[in-house]
């Protein structure tokens, strides 16, 4: 999908000559299936939107165990750069599972276009409160459900990401081992 036509989705962005000059403000890029988009700890100050692809995002810890927090499919917004990064710096590894297309802008650039345009705005505060929502709705399942319930969860509020993602990287997400995961979706 071409970046006019995801934006265009939108009913703050409906307008075709205000999607054109946002859509302008945007760069695409082609990315190769498991090339890094961003790694944790680097300097990031981009936004970015999957239009053609999969993503995943992942958290390293010290001793080098990753664990997945974001699946992406496009077209669709990857979790804003405010929720994903800390002075400056990304808490995340942004990672294409498959070949992807990506379009990105640079934050405060993005927070100037907010500033000068109502509909832009609207738009983007709109995608910051489903990014933190689809978290809290993820850290909630982690926090109350056990594992068949996990998948579940999962499988309605991901349709058809368990037969385009890694089994691994689900059983991730989900907080379980991928033994647990096999186990559940052959029970």
């Amino acid at each position: 999908m071409d970046l006019r036509t995801f934006l265009m989705q939108s009913p703050d962005l409906s307008r075709g000559d205000l999607t054109d000059g946002f859509a302008a403000e945007w760069t695409t890029a082609k990315v190769t299936a498991k090339a890094d988009i961003i790694r944790q700890n680097d300097c990031d100050s981009r936004e970015i939107i999957v239009l053609e692809g999969h993503l995943a995002s992942t958290i390293c810890d010290h001793d080098g165990k990753e664990v997945c927090v974001g699946l992406y499919v496009g077209p669709s917004v990857v979790t804003p750069a405010i929720a994903r990064t800390r002075e400056g710096r990304s808490l995340v590894s942004i990672t294409a599972t498959t070949e992807a297309k990506i379009a990105r802008i640079d934050s405060d650039r993005l927070t100037e276009l907010m500033i000068a345009s109502e509909p832009i705005r609207d738009w983007a505060n709109g995608v910051l409160r489903g990014a933190l929502s689809q978290k809290a709705d993820r850290e909630w399942c982690l926090a109350a459900l056990g594992g068949a319930d996990r998948l579940a969860w999962f499988r309605e509020t991901y349709p058809g990401f368990e037969d385009i993602f890694n089994h691994a990287l689900i059983a991730s997400f989900l907080g379980i081992t991928p033994v647990t995961l096999s186990r559940l979706r052959h029970s």
